[in-house]
């Protein structure tokens, strides 16, 4: 098996060296964290779309040979996920990761699909001991994102209404936030109604599937009309969250 070397040891990551073409095992050098960095043992990482889609380089620019992953233990990077094109660390601009001298570049600052990688400390957060890694890493993308667009950016008042585009991982955390922020009616739009019962433990009370009707999903009765804006109660406006 293919490894990563790491002084004399040597270790095991996937590198995507075109867009859409197969991940690759290989014999990859991880260089010593610098300043401000930390070097990390990966022990479970998770699939976000979110890499998916950078590997298929779709609307963005190219950024290859790279090694991709962005959930492992709960590290998450608003820092660095500013520029998703970057693919060096911040410290002197270059990667940690090398193939025979030929850098491969970092993935918004971690790169968690090795079993060792280099990031920036402000990827990092400190979490339970006791708590299991295999389930954490999915809190520091999909779970955060959803639950954070609600509660910090949406800020939906007690008695709302709202609509939540997409019930995968986000869109069922956005649910969620929805739930704690006290929405009285959570819409849950999707075109997969094997999420609806799934989307109930999120605090959805209402699912609408657009291929159900022949009209835009906004001039439902129950997605803002007119006639359901007049009965509406006062803080009780529909508030649309498009997560995916």
């Amino acid at each position: 098996m293919l490894q990563t070397r790491i002084g004399s040891r040597w270790l095991v990551p996937a590198v995507a060296w075109e867009a859409g073409k197969p991940l690759v095992i290989e014999e990859v050098e991880v260089a010593p964290p610098q300043k401000m960095e930390v070097r990390i043992k990966i022990l479970f990482t998770s699939l976000c779309h979110t890499d998916v889609y950078f590997w298929e380089a779709k609307g963005q620019n190219p950024v290859f040979p790279r090694i991709l992953g962005h959930e492992a233990g709960g590290n998450m990077c608003d820092l660095l996920r500013i520029n998703t094109d970057r693919g060096v660390m911040l410290h002197d601009q270059k990667s940690r990761f090398s193939i025979n001298g030929k850098p491969i570049f970092h993935f918004v600052g971690t790169s968690t699909f090795s079993e060792y990688t280099v990031v920036h400390v402000g990827c990092l957060a400190k979490i339970n001991p006791l708590a299991p890694l295999d389930k954490v890493c999915v809190l520091s993308c999909g779970i955060s994102t959803g639950l954070g667009a609600t509660l910090n950016v949406a800020k939906p008042k007690k008695g709302s209404s709202v609509a939540v585009f997409g019930l995968g991982a986000v869109g069922l955390a956005a649910a969620e936030g929805a739930r704690i922020a006290g929405a009285s009616r959570i819409i849950g739009v999707d075109l997969n109604a094997n999420r609806f019962e799934l989307a109930k433990k999120f605090g959805v009370t209402e699912f609408v599937n657009p291929k159900d009707y022949n009209k835009p999903v906004q001039e439902l009765p129950m997605c803002g009309s007119k006639e359901n804006q007049a009965n509406r109660k006062p803080g009780g406006w529909f508030l649309a969250l498009f997560m995916e």
